[in-house]
């Protein structure tokens, strides 16, 4: 069985280079994470928002009173479901934009 070894990382002269190098990648891949996470929570946001939409659409259905009302049900569902969406998209791409 061989066994790994890792070989030291690589100074430079003044011994500072790879100490700020190894900071940026740090805190480039601590953002990126966080950017992660952040579009997590919008896509659980979205995914509520579409689920909370579809009950709505379910429960004004049920309720309605004629065809006319069940089918501005629906298309209320609806609208409600692609503004879950497109805002969706909108908070990720402002939160790629912002690094």
């Amino acid at each position: 069985m061989e066994e790994t070894r890792s070989s030291p990382a690589p100074t430079t002269a003044t011994g500072v280079g790879s100490s700020t190098s190894r900071r940026r990648q740090d805190t480039s891949a601590t953002s990126r994470m966080k950017k992660d996470c952040l579009s997590f929570l919008v896509s659980l946001k979205e995914g509520f928002q579409y689920f909370k939409a579809s009950i709505f659409g379910q429960a004004k259905k049920l309720t309605a009173k004629n065809e006319r009302e069940a089918t501005e049900a629906d298309l209320r569902a609806e609208k409600m479901q692609v503004d879950a969406a497109n805002a969706a998209e909108e908070a990720k791409f402002r939160i790629q934009k912002s690094a």
